[in-house]
């Protein structure tokens, strides 16, 4: 791990683990800009101010990884790699392609770990969006709290989730994904948090998870 991602995670966490305020379209643009002519401050500008999406992409994988600042270590790394690959001719966000990149270098992450080498993730794709981008479950059960990058309408894919949420799944698996995913409404809580209100074990609360997110993405796929 380099040490300029370290560094800025240390920045970040500077006034009391506050991250800085994103970048608005017009700065992004000239940050961007000034770093395709080479200006290496800008990078640094475009990496700080986007801490916080790092943050928010490694919240999603917290249940996998007990080191919360390890995931944001590595997904700085993503961030990194997104921002100097980043073609500025591109119409869409920076926010939008890095936050591929944090992923994927989280995913990467995980993946080398024996642990979870054979788990289905939230990240397999289960259908495309109009202009032939992969969705995601995460992508859809994510959709109503992403505020820091621009999102496909997903709407006709959320319908199929909550449909599928009823009919698929028993009452025990659509409650407990219901509660890690804070979906109808519900507060998103921990495997553990949820163990206890069940009276059941962590491990089992991860296995009845598991097994949920499989019926939906076998039937997701299929639809």
């Amino acid at each position: 791990m380099s040490n300029q991602s370290g560094s800025f995670i240390n920045y970040s966490y500077t006034s009391g683990g506050s991250f800085t305020q994103p970048l608005s379209p017009e700065e992004e643009k000239k940050y961007l800009k000034l770093y395709a002519d080479g200006d290496t401050d800008a990078k640094n500008i475009l990496i700080e101010k986007n801490l916080r999406l790092v943050a928010h992409v490694a919240k999603k994988y917290s249940a996998a990884c007990k080191d919360s600042e390890d995931l944001i270590s590595i997904g700085t790394i993503g961030l990194i790699k997104g921002i100097t690959s980043f073609d500025i001719e591109r119409n869409t966000r920076l926010a939008t392609y890095a936050a591929r990149c944090i992923e994927n270098e989280i995913l990467m992450h995980l993946r080398s770990s024996k642990k979870y080498m054979n788990d289905l993730y939230l990240q397999d794709p289960i259908s495309n969006d109009k202009e032939g981008n992969e969705i995601t479950i995460l992508d859809i059960i994510s959709q109503k709290e992403d505020t820091v990058s621009d999102t496909a309408d997903l709407s006709f894919d959320i319908g199929s989730l909550y449909k599928n949420l009823k009919s698929q799944l028993t009452p025990r698996e659509k409650m407990v994904l219901e509660m890690r995913y804070g979906l109808g409404g519900r507060e998103e809580i921990t495997q553990r948090e949820i163990a206890k209100m069940l009276g059941i074990s962590r491990s089992y609360v991860s296995r009845i998870e598991k097994r949920a997110i499989n019926k939906l993405h076998e039937v997701m796929c299929i639809e």
